[in-house]
């Protein structure tokens, strides 16, 4: 992409960052832009999505918005990506980060880091705490969590078709010549609703008041999980990475990521193999066999629990689609 054309790009996102009052002058430098639009509704909401390439290792520490009580969401590396060559030889690199949905307040500050040459994408929302409030009606008090001022929480949400098919839908399809805002924004309520609606799941539980250094503890132990999800790692070796108690663990993911430790992992797990099934043409028993199962059978109906088909049904719906 042409200097040129980053510029004009970077200088979108000079504007926008304006208009919610952010800074991001000594941010810009460390990407490669290589798409991004910016709508804001202000003063109760504003959208941006696009992607880039981080040029250098930095860390960056999120600061507040002039959205009142803001509240962002970030569905970060879940667009279907078409990129050139130089994109995919990202993927084959392994420098693609995974995908998320994450929810936090913007009264607390956020410590994020960025590898060199990894390829970012993402849909961005940021709301006002009272809009979404008055939005969610007699639903509002089941997201009670997500409007105490003194409760620093932090969510992550695993992905579902509808989130993904609309995050595309905003990022991938032409926006209409009339009423690109009024469009825009009922996109973003649309990836609203799927996301409240994932949410509203969740079984009810007490909401612990997460502090940074819990929250990193909490990650650590989901990397770890993902990097071997052919067999699972002890409960006693990941209470080690944690650095924490077996309860407090228990309940900390539980709070961040929705489920219990070996459900996450169960789930992940059978994620990977429907990727393996879909995009390495494996056959079930391939599948099975590399997610760590010696009996096909259960390995079959843990798939149907977490996916919603048996295997070969879902061979067959890739097949006829």
């Amino acid at each position: 992409m042409s200097d040129t054309k980053n510029e004009y790009v970077d200088s979108d996102m000079q504007q926008f960052a304006n208009k919610l009052g952010l800074v991001v002058e000594n941010v810009l430098q460390n990407f490669e832009v290589t798409s991004f639009k910016g709508i804001t509704f202000l003063p109760d909401m504003a959208m941006h999505f696009g992607s880039f390439v981080v040029k250098e290792d930095f860390t960056r520490v999120t600061g507040q918005s002039d959205l009142v009580e803001g509240i962002g969401i970030i569905f970060h590396n879940i667009l279907e990506n078409h990129g050139n060559n130089e994109t995919e030889n990202r993927k084959k690199n392994n420098t693609t980060e995974p995908p998320y949905v994450r929810i936090f307040p913007y009264t607390i500050s956020q410590t994020l880091q960025f590898k060199k040459n990894t390829q970012v994408s993402h849909v961005s929302v940021s709301i006002s705490a009272q809009f979404l409030k008055d939005f969610l009606k007699e639903e509002a008090d089941y997201f009670d969590y997500l409007f105490d001022r003194a409760n620093s929480f932090w969510i992550e949400e695993l992905m579902t078709d509808d989130i993904l098919r609309t995050v595309n839908d905003i990022s991938k399809k032409e926006e209409p010549a009339n009423l690109k805002s009024f469009y825009y924004k009922m996109k973003a309520m649309e990836l609203l609703f799927y996301l409240f609606e994932s949410l509203k799941k969740r079984e009810s539980a007490e909401n612990l008041k997460l502090n940074a250094k819990e929250i990193k503890a909490v990650y650590h132990v989901r990397d770890k999980i993902v990097s071997s999800l052919s067999s699972f790692n002890t409960i006693a070796e990941l209470k080690q990475t944690a650095g924490m108690n077996e309860f407090k663990l228990r309940r900390i993911f539980k709070q961040v990521f929705g489920m219990g430790i070996y459900d996450y992992y169960q789930h992940l797990r059978m994620k990977e193999a429907a990727r393996l099934l879909r995009e390495e043409k494996l056959s079930v028993s391939e599948a099975g066999y590399a997610m760590g199962f010696e009996n096909l059978g259960h390995f079959t109906r843990v798939f149907e629990k977490h996916i919603g088909k048996k295997p070969k049904k879902y061979i067959q719906n890739i097949q006829q689609n």
